[in-house]
């Protein structure tokens, strides 16, 4: 496990949006911490409440159209509870987002570079000429060719990967501590998809900041994250360092995840989808969410909530199956895989 400063520590999180058709239970009882010069991974299927958790964070839900409970310390201060001037100001400049479309993010009718100013200005009392040249230098950082000229640019004479690029930018103006990247690499072809990962890498250590990697594709997060977290219906399912979570994993959900995958060294006819479909948040299934879709589910999964539990090297899952059990039916999988690959 990663033995930075810890710089984000969220316990017991919970999101939940009462509607005309019940509440929507979006995250449930959630529990992580975030290191200084880490890359946290949370993956998880769409709808999984990847997003509103960093949303609940950065205080960009509606506290009247949600309930939000539990604590989330940043350097001992709790966001969920912060004055929303005081969260203003660590939002940006303290705790930076890059959001996952950065054309929506980024206003059609003013200049790139006068955006980046407008950022570095709202947080600080600096001549306009010095913020400029403070966005310049930030975007040649981030690899933005002839960066003065592309400093008077518009957002759509930037290609999306450059786009991108400018949102990375703009998240690290003034030098946050904490990064959050929520799906950066959505709609980028597979080279500059590569390309903004070892950005984000490398400008994690440039700058000494923990990263908050939100994502689907587990590919990325095997790529870049030292610790990841599984979350399914709002829950975690499986947490901790990235060899353990990939090389040994240790619950059934995250099993299928593995194996749903393409694997470019197996020749396999089909992939192994996960049976079923994620559940409606109104109507989360009792004990175990993802039982109705496990194919090892057995007495208590319906019935009683699995406890979610470090299994030790900072391993943690919540699952009633025993540390044998999984062994066991972990090897019989890959066994399966491994023949239908031949």
């Amino acid at each position: 496990m990663p033995d930075g400063e810890v710089l984000l520590d969220v316990s017991g999180l919970s999101v939940r949006f009462p509607t005309s058709d019940g509440v929507v239970n979006a995250v449930d009882d959630l529990s992580f911490q975030v290191r200084r010069g880490e890359t946290f991974g949370i993956v998880g299927e769409s709808g999984s409440g990847k997003s509103v958790t960093n949303l609940a964070l950065l205080g960009l839900l509606n506290r009247r159209a949600a309930n939000i409970e539990g604590t989330a310390l940043f350097k001992g201060r709790d966001l969920l509870t912060m004055p929303p001037g005081e969260l203003r100001r660590i939002r940006g400049k303290e705790i930076a987002m890059i959001f996952q479309d950065p054309f929506a993010c980024l206003h059609p009718m003013y200049r790139v570079g006068d955006q980046l100013v407008e950022a570095i200005r709202a947080h600080e009392r600096v001549p306009r000429r010095q913020a400029a040249e403070r966005a310049i230098e930030v975007l040649a950082a981030v690899g933005i060719p002839k960066p003065r000229e592309r400093f008077r640019d518009y957002p759509h004479q930037y290609s999306g990967g450059m786009r991108q690029r400018a949102m990375i930018a703009m998240a690290l103006l003034l030098n946050p501590d904490v990064l959050i990247a929520d799906e950066p690499t959505t709609a980028l072809d597979v080279t500059v998809q590569a390309q903004i990962l070892e950005l984000i890498d490398r400008v994690k250590k440039e700058f000494d900041i923990a990263v908050v990697l939100i994502t689907h594709d587990l590919g990325v997060v095997a790529e870049v994250a030292q610790t990841v977290m599984v979350m399914y219906a709002g829950r975690a399912m499986e947490q901790g360092p990235r060899q353990q979570v990939f090389g040994k994993p240790l619950h059934p959900y995250t099993w299928g995840l593995l194996e749903s995958i393409p694997h470019v060294d197996q020749k396999v006819s089909r992939l192994v989808p996960i049976e079923g479909a994620p559940p409606s948040l109104i109507f989360v299934p009792p004990g175990c969410p993802f039982h109705p879709r496990c194919p090892h589910r057995f007495g208590p999964c319906d019935q009683k909530r699995p406890e979610f539990r470090d299994r030790g090297g900072g391993h943690a899952e919540a699952c009633h199956l025993s540390a044998d059990e999984k062994r066991t039916l972990w090897a019989e999988r890959q066994e399966r895989f491994t023949r239908a690959a031949v």
